[in-house]
């Protein structure tokens, strides 16, 4: 089947082209001084090696003021999966923050109503898309096992 004529989806965000010309999601965000990066953010994976092809499982970052931490994983080479593009219409980017919740945006209604369909659901439950960080922190989270990107491109 011919799926040159084929065009990607579009959520929110744009579509732009990287260097290998495959095509990724670029985040809602604008890019960012990162040498302003000063929140502290612990990153716990359950799954290093699908989130990272490593097997590091603690991961301690420093987060730009605004940024969220969907970002801040991809930023870091941690893949994080979100479906939609990081833009809260699906639940692939559950985390759970567990402590530090103080230095993260609060959840408004959408993000409440979207996380309820993710699996493993608990109190301090959210989607890493919408966790705008902010602050000192250090903010602490946990990437659960079953969030990891099935899917991995691989240049030809």
């Amino acid at each position: 089947m011919d799926t040159s004529n084929i065009l990607p989806l579009r959520i929110g965000g744009r579509i732009k082209s990287s260097p290998n010309g495959s095509r990724t999601m670029h985040m809602h965000n604008p890019k960012r001084d990162l040498d302003s990066a000063s929140i502290k953010v612990e990153l716990f994976l359950e799954d290093p090696e699908g989130l990272t092809g490593t097997d590091q499982c603690e991961w301690d970052l420093l987060a730009v003021e605004g940024e969220s931490i969907l970002e801040l994983a991809v930023r870091s080479g941690i893949q994080i999966e979100h479906s939609c593009g990081g833009v809260c219409a699906c639940s692939t980017c559950h985390v759970y923050v567990e402590d530090g919740d103080e230095f993260v945006s609060e959840a408004d209604e959408d993000e409440e109503d979207r996380v309820e369909e993710a699996p493993g659901l608990q109190i301090n439950s959210r989607l890493s898309c919408q966790c705008v960080l902010h602050g000192d922190g250090p903010v602490k989270v946990r990437v659960p096992s079953w969030n990891r990107n099935a899917v991995k491109e691989v240049p030809h």
